[in-house]
């Protein structure tokens, strides 16, 4: 479907002052390019000045037959005839040929020119280029200047090549030397000049690299750009695309399915029509065109590959009064496309386009990043060419000019933007059915192409020439041959075609003869009655906005919710995000005052393109519940705060008092976002009051946002109140209703209602709306802060506020360094924070989460410890024991610490630190090399710094080290501690370590005549172990040698026993 509106895209139009008829047309580097009828002579006007003044006419070597302009290069290239001999010939610095006495020079393909004029480029310059076939048709690339041209069975490519004095130097040194040394005296001859400052002029040239076979196609038509190449035959479309690469690939054999037996000879006479078919992407491959590849390049050493991308062939058939005849396919084009990030001189477009055309339709295809149909387009009429534009797709039937929107900018934004379609960012889909412009009445319309914003017609008005007379009169001649001949053949058959409607309305087509039917392109007659060449320019994209935004309003009158409106909103979309797009372009290629003029030009654009998207918000926002998520994104890119988005939805006086699904869908999204920004107490009432009537069910939820936080607790108390009664009680509503309780300072009923569930059944409730607690959040680096309900908690229930707080990180709703800057800002850094730790080391269950927390804990733990004074008077929620019976990351504590327990004159959170520390030491989890550092902070000088030590030491396997300093500095601790840590694999430090030194140090008690009790018990404890665990020989071997015997005979004597008990 294609829909129809009255705006016009046309904002004037002038008519070129062309001495002759013209003949062919083409159009580039802001000029315009018109060959007279006789073909013979190109004169070249400016489309950037008023009146279109006359830049510069010359001659040609033949008879034009084709024509097309390089962008990149600025180089006309020709078909031309002479003496029946066809040639392509390209000219170059046409400019300088406004005297139309300037020097022309002509060289072949690859033989450069050697006169100073050339060097200096101010000679205008034919190139011939020599090639094997008859150049039926050619193209420029607009992206590298490259030129394709279409010979009847090949495509030949040529690649641009810009020729420097200094490289050609260095190649022809040895061969023009002679030649070199009369060019450089010219250059001394000319005044001014030095050959110094020409070594980097350059000259163009183009070096033949790939020949592309066919032999099945015929060319009528080729198009070139970015290395896709694209064919068109009578009826149907070839794209390929061109790679180069470094190293030779074996080159895939095409499948010959259309074999030349399957036909007999005796079929000659008949047109065997094949059948329709389109195949993209990689099924294109299976199509019956075989293409092969001939290197050709001498220079260019990178090999080229080809892959097939796109093919479509059409039945000739009857098109709403077109003849099978004049059924061709015409206007092929391949449009690029970059996007506002990619510099127009380096990048390879971002997005490729194909068009062509039938008579009555016309297709448009994108071809990169999968092959698909953007959109086809219904003519009303017959059209006789296309051409496509940024913004617009220009065609002309034989008396109107018609413009239709494109697809391009839509696609084009999604390659851009990975963000479109999603709740930020919208654009109205590729698959938009388009739209008709005004129509542009003219007379006898036979060409079209299109510069920026000008618009070429070439009209000749009336008449048929004799030429076209005679081949009427040969085509119905024909027409009669065919009639008379198929008729016999069903006579001869026994059937009578006038008797069957179905055969006689089949031999009233002129089917069969269609390749001699066809007739050849219409050249421009030199007896018509009267031409014009015009040049109309599109009005301003900004322009032709406005006017549909003026259109629009009276769809918004007279259907407010219809598909019109939207329509027609979402094509003024399409062409503003393709004029930014053109404005990123011009930015880079622009300086000083025209960057100026660009930027406030896209400024304007920008406001535009959020004044556009505030309209289609508002369009969504009340349309039906299969679009109304649009609203969302709509309303993001229009940059309205919620205040005016709430203004724009508000019920009409005279209308029902219900609000959109999409104005409710934007409102449940912003409210669902954590921001900075709150509401009025007007509006967030106002809020309230739009959910209470739509949906009461997310009151819960509205309240709990961050952007509520002014609104009038008394009046939401009352709809939360309603709430209950209608839909009963709940634990998030019941939080909710306390949360209001407390902001109207009414601590009474906001304790009644906090009692009235259990505290668990509090922690599910804050787990289903986190917001209750916590503002801010989702994600690891996102500021949160806590709410008045969570300052209150701390104050009056930190176990539960503790307790919701692992549960939310539990379920992910908040993360650890989150929940920190929670506690630091309720001021709970050095208390519930802690809390917070050690009930996280009991629920987590997270490897990384785990270790960090124990280096936490302790660090805390050893400040608390280094403290002069106790930095808080807050009793832990969890004891010592509590944590040793509840977490296995706290182990129990060594019987040995309780001898080295300090006397109970420290504080009581001092005594609760250092337990939790030996506790955490004791445990399996905490690796001792991560707090080592951290516990050389602490003296050995007191029993409670040492047995911090110690137990490092022992941890480490230092028992040795840890017998000597135990006995150095507690020996009454040494039994607890042998007991303890000398067992197992260990246990032979008693006699190997803990009994030598007992010796040792008893007898030296002995020589300083002091008795020390101490150690005569713990020899006497260690002697009982050993006689245990040693043989009689062993024991034997450990008596000192000046021991007394009558102390070790009794031991010697248990042992002996045991052993012969055993």
């Amino acid at each position: 479907m294609v829909h129809v509106y009255n705006c016009h895209p046309f904002a004037s139009q002038q008519i070129v002052q062309v001495e002759q008829e013209p003949g062919l047309v083409c159009c580039g580097g802001g000029a315009l390019f018109v060959v007279t009828t006789g073909g013979c002579k190109v004169e070249a006007y400016s489309l950037e000045k008023e009146g279109c003044p006359l830049i510069c006419r010359f001659a040609s070597m033949g008879t034009v037959r084709r024509i097309q302009h390089s962008t990149i290069g600025d180089y006309l290239v020709t078909i031309e005839e002479k003496n029946s001999a066809t040639y392509l010939r390209v000219y170059t610095n046409w400019r300088y040929q406004a005297e139309e006495k300037a020097r022309v020079g002509v060289r072949l393909l690859g033989h450069l020119l050697r006169g100073a004029s050339v060097w200096g480029g101010v000679q205008m310059e034919i190139i011939e280029i020599p090639l094997s076939e008859h150049p039926v048709t050619l193209a420029c690339c607009s992206v590298t200047g490259d030129l394709l041209v279409g010979c009847e069975n090949t495509l030949v490519l040529f690649a641009l090549r810009r020729r420097t004095q200094q490289n050609l130097q260095k190649e022809n040194q040895q061969n023009l030397e002679s030649s070199w040394s009369i060019t450089e005296q010219s250059w001394n001859q000319s005044p001014g000049r030095t050959s110094s400052q020409n070594q980097d002029l350059s000259v163009l040239d183009f070096e033949r690299s790939v020949i592309l076979h066919l032999s099945k196609i015929t060319p009528k038509q080729v198009a070139l750009c970015g290395g896709y190449v694209a064919v068109q035959a009578e009826l149907e479309v070839l794209v390929l695309k061109l790679e180069a690469t470094a190293e030779p690939t074996a080159v895939e054999e095409h499948s010959d399915s259309f074999k030349s037996e399957d036909f007999p000879e005796d079929q000659s006479d008949f047109l065997l029509i094949p059948k329709h078919q389109e195949l993209l992407g990689d099924r294109a491959r299976d199509c019956d065109v075989p293409v092969s590849i001939e290197q050709t390049g001498l220079e260019d050493r990178r090999h080229y590959t080809l892959s097939y991308v796109l093919f479509r062939r059409f039945t000739p058939e009857f098109f709403q009064g077109s003849s099978v005849e004049e059924t061709q396919l015409h206007s092929l084009q391949l449009y690029p496309m970059f996007t506002s990030n990619q510099s127009v001189s380096v990048d390879e477009p971002a997005c490729m386009f194909c068009f062509f055309s039938l008579p009555n339709t016309g297709y448009l295809y994108s071809l990169r990043g999968g092959v698909e149909l953007l959109a086809a387009y219904q003519y009303p009429e017959n059209v006789l060419q296309a051409v496509l534009t940024d913004h617009l797709l220009h065609v002309i039937t034989k008396n109107a000019l018609q413009s239709f929107t494109v697809r391009c900018a839509a696609l084009a934004a999604r390659v851009e933007d990975p963000y479109i379609d999603t709740t930020m960012k919208a654009c109205p889909p590729c698959s938009l059915e388009v739209c008709a412009l005004r129509m542009q009445l003219f007379i006898g319309l036979r060409l079209v192409c299109a510069y920026g914003r000008h618009v070429i017609l070439l009209s000749t008005a009336d008449t048929e020439t004799p030429e076209e007379t005679e081949r009427h009169t040969q085509r119905r001649s024909l027409e009669l041959k065919e009639h008379n001949m198929l008729t016999g053949i069903f006579l001869a058959v026994g059937i009578d075609p006038a008797t069957t409607p179905a055969l006689k309305n089949l031999l009233s087509r002129p089917f069969l003869s269609r390749r001699w039917a066809i007739s050849s392109p219409k050249e421009s007659s030199a007896v018509g009655h009267g031409w014009n060449l015009y040049v109309v320019d599109t009005v301003p994209p900004l322009t032709l906005y406005q006017e549909m935004v003026e259109y629009s309003r009276r769809y918004t009158e007279t259907n407010p919710q219809g598909q019109s409106l939207r329509h027609l909103l979402s094509e003024a979309h399409l062409l503003l995000r393709s004029s930014l797009l053109e404005s990123s372009e011009q930015r880079q290629i622009g300086d000083g005052a025209g960057k100026m003029a660009t930027q406030m030009h896209r400024e304007e654009l920008e406001e535009a393109f959020r004044q556009n998207c505030a309209q289609l918000g508002d369009s969504f926002s009340r349309g039906s519940q299969k679009d109304c998520h649009l609203a969302l994104p709509y309303y993001r890119m229009s940059g309205l705060s919620v205040t005016e988005v709430m203004s724009r939805n508000r019920p009409l006086p005279g209308g029902p008092p219900s609000y959109g699904p999409g104005f409710l869908f934007y409102l449940k999204h912003y409210l669902l976002e954590e921001t900075d920004q709150s509401l009025s107490q007007e509006d967030a009432d106002e809020v309230t009051s739009i959910f209470i009537q739509s949906e009461p069910s997310m009151l819960v939820s509205v309240c709990a946002s961050p952007c509520m936080m002014n609104a009038d607790p008394a009046a939401t108390l009352q709809a939360l109140q309603r709430l209950e009664d209608t839909a009963g009680v709940s634990v998030p509503l019941t939080i909710t209703m306390a949360t209001m309780k407390l902001r109207l300072g009414d601590m009474a009923q906001y304790t009644e209602l906090m009692e009235r569930h259990a505290e668990m059944l509090l922690v599910y409730g804050f787990i289903e709306e986190p917001r209750l607690l916590l503002h801010g959040g989702g994600g690891k680096h996102t500021r949160v802060c806590p709410t008045a309900l969570a300052g209150q908690l701390a104050d009056s229930q930190p176990g539960l506020l503790v307790a919701a707080m692992v549960a939310l990180h539990e379920n992910s709703k908040v993360q650890l360094e989150q929940a920190d800057h929670v506690f630091k800002e309720l001021g709970c850094e050095n208390t519930l924070q802690v809390d917070f730790w050690e009930a996280m080391l009991m629920a987590s269950s997270q490897d990384a989460v785990i270790q960090e927390l124990l280096f936490r804990l302790a660090s805390v733990y050893i400040d608390r410890l280094t403290a002069s004074e106790s930095p808080t008077k807050h009793k832990s929620l969890k004891s010592v024991d509590d944590l040793i019976s509840s977490c296995s990351h706290y182990g129990a504590l060594y019987p040995w610490l309780t001898v080295l327990d300090p006397a109970q004159t420290s504080s009581y959170q001092h005594q609760e630190a250092l337990h939790k520390l030996q506790a955490l030491l004791c445990g399996p989890s905490l690796s001792v090399g991560s707090v080592a550092p951290l516990l050389e902070s602490l003296s050995e000088e007191t029993l409670w710094g040492f047995s911090l030590h110690l137990l490092c030491a022992t941890r480490r396997g230092q028992y040795g080290s840890s017998i000597e300093q135990l006995l150095d500095r507690c020996p009454q601790a040494i039994i607890a501690y042998a007991n303890h840590q000398l067992q197992d694999k260990h246990m032979a430090l008693w006699w190997q370590k803990l009994l030598p030194e007992l010796c040792n140090r008893t007898r030296a008690a002995a020589a300083a005549t002091t008795t020390d009790g101490v150690l005569l018990g713990a020899l006497k404890e260690t002697l009982v172990v050993v006689a245990m665990e040693t043989s009689p020989a062993e024991f034997l071997e450990l008596i000192p040698d000046d021991g007394t015997a009558s102390y070790f005979l009794p031991h010697l004597l248990t042992c002996s026993q045991r052993h012969l008990l055993a």
